[in-house]
């Protein structure tokens, strides 16, 4: 029996970061994102949490024959 497990988390990583004294809070956020959307705070990233979310199970008998349920 082959049975296909899909578990859905939510993951909640923080950085730890530098950035320039003076800005306003607007380009505070600008340079977050900014850092983000390069990949330069990725590297930085921590996985701080995690929370199940949910799971399920499909079991497959067949090409096209499947049945499936969910757990939690």
């Amino acid at each position: 029996m082959k049975v296909i497990v899909t578990v859905v988390e939510k993951i909640t990583s923080e950085a730890h970061i530098d950035i320039p004294d003076g800005l306003s809070q607007s380009a505070i956020k600008q340079h977050i994102v900014d850092r983000y959307n390069t990949g330069a705070i990725s590297t930085d990233m921590n996985i701080f949490q995690v929370d199940f979310e949910s799971m399920s199970a499909r079991i497959v008998q067949g090409q096209s024959d499947a049945k499936s349920a969910s757990i939690g």
